[in-house]
């Protein structure tokens, strides 16, 4: 499909690095979706957004956009178009000609491109700032500009550096929001660099994490969470709970207990750290099943709270609503369901076991009931 985008074996090495900058990156992105690149600084997305644009040649490995090879084909004939971090606007331009220079730069009479260039100003709202030197705009309207303008090359893949990350937060949510109505009315393939994955989650259908220049994981952004693919993955994206333990007949066994696992998850007896995310652990007083657990600590995270619990000597943590009257010291019960858990290699343990190096990794998408302990 046209804007289908497909990297193949992508591999990049700068002199004097020490080591790749990209490392065998695989990568599918479906027509007229948004995938995020996300990963710490240094981790290569931004090589590989200039990678895919034509902007860096990689060392092996193929771009392919709707089937093509782009090798060979330059990047303003690639029918792409990118905004950067910043706006890089022409500052001796108005505001309505930034826009227009796209349609200019491919013969289109400024008569016409100017017209076009409106349409575009009005879909960004930013309808009756033409005029306006670019001097005079605030950073989120530049930002809007440099989008109307990637979008009045009408590419087929936008590709999007870090184009948020110098704004205030409730200006970021803006554009969010602005994000996906252009998808709404345009619907082209996106592929956007971030460090932030509130904001990942917040764009995007499906994340590609990376470390390192290895891509560790893509998946939908719920899978992410839910079932990292490696205790690297699962700290990168936030995950603060890791119990050492070994899986057997379906559960994970640990001081906490005996902790069933998904119906569908497929995980070989042995040793395993088990996950779950702090938001998917329930916190309460209630009487009956669940794990008991001891108030150990708390700390304010904005409009919730980060409690850290001792729970049969592990530490966990979970997050709840400001307002919930809990203390240290507190004695409470825990709930955690069984579609929270997943199990991922100990690294302390994984080699240690008959058939280890080659136990496949878990698989599960799965809901699940209420797990609980079996004290």
């Amino acid at each position: 499909m046209i804007g289908a985008v497909t990297l193949e074996g992508l591999s990049k090495t700068f002199p004097g690095t020490g080591g790749p900058v990209l490392e065998d990156v695989n990568l599918s992105v479906d027509a007229g979706t948004c995938t995020a690149l996300l990963g710490p600084s240094g981790a290569g997305k931004s090589t590989l957004l200039r990678a895919i644009a034509g902007l860096e040649r990689p060392d092996t490995g193929r771009v392919l956009v709707g089937g093509r090879d782009m090798a060979g084909v330059r990047p303003e004939r690639r029918g792409m178009a990118m905004v950067q971090q910043r706006p890089l606007l022409f500052p001796h331009l108005n505001v309505l000609d930034n826009v227009a220079f796209a349609g200019t730069v491919r013969g289109i009479p400024k008569r016409v491109a100017r017209a076009d260039a409106a349409g575009f100003l009005e879909l960004v709202q930013l309808a009756g700032f033409g005029p306006r030197p670019v001097v005079a705009l605030s950073g989120g309207q530049a930002q809007r500009v440099a989008i109307a303008r990637a979008l009045a090359a009408r590419p087929a893949v936008l590709l999007l550096d870090e184009p948020f990350s110098a704004l205030d937060p409730e200006l970021r949510s803006v554009m969010h929001d602005l994000l996906a109505q252009l998808r709404r009315t345009l619907n082209p393939t996106i592929l956007m660099v971030t460090h932030d994955r509130s904001e990942a989650a917040a764009v995007a259908e499906r994340i590609a994490l990376f470390s390192g220049g290895r891509m560790l994981q893509h998946d939908s952004v719920e899978l992410m969470y839910s079932r990292p693919s490696s205790l690297e993955a699962s700290r990168l994206m936030g995950g603060a709970n890791e119990i050492a333990g070994t899986v057997r007949k379906g559960c994970h066994h640990s001081a906490l207990g005996a902790l069933r696992l998904p119906d569908d998850t497929t995980w070989q007896p042995g040793p395993g750290m088990l996950l779950v995310r702090q938001e998917s652990i329930e916190v309460g007083p209630w009487d009956g099943p669940g794990l008991h657990a001891t108030v150990s600590g708390l700390r304010a995270l904005g409009p919730r709270r980060l409690v850290r619990l001792d729970a049969a000597g592990v530490l966990l943590r979970a997050e709840v609503p400001l307002g919930r009257a809990l203390a240290e010291g507190d004695s409470v019960r825990l709930k955690i369901p069984t579609s929270a858990l997943a199990v991922v290699d100990d690294p302390d343990t994984a080699h240690t076991f008959p058939g280890a190096e080659t136990r496949p990794p878990i698989t599960s998408q799965g809901r699940g009931t209420l797990a609980t302990a079996d004290n």
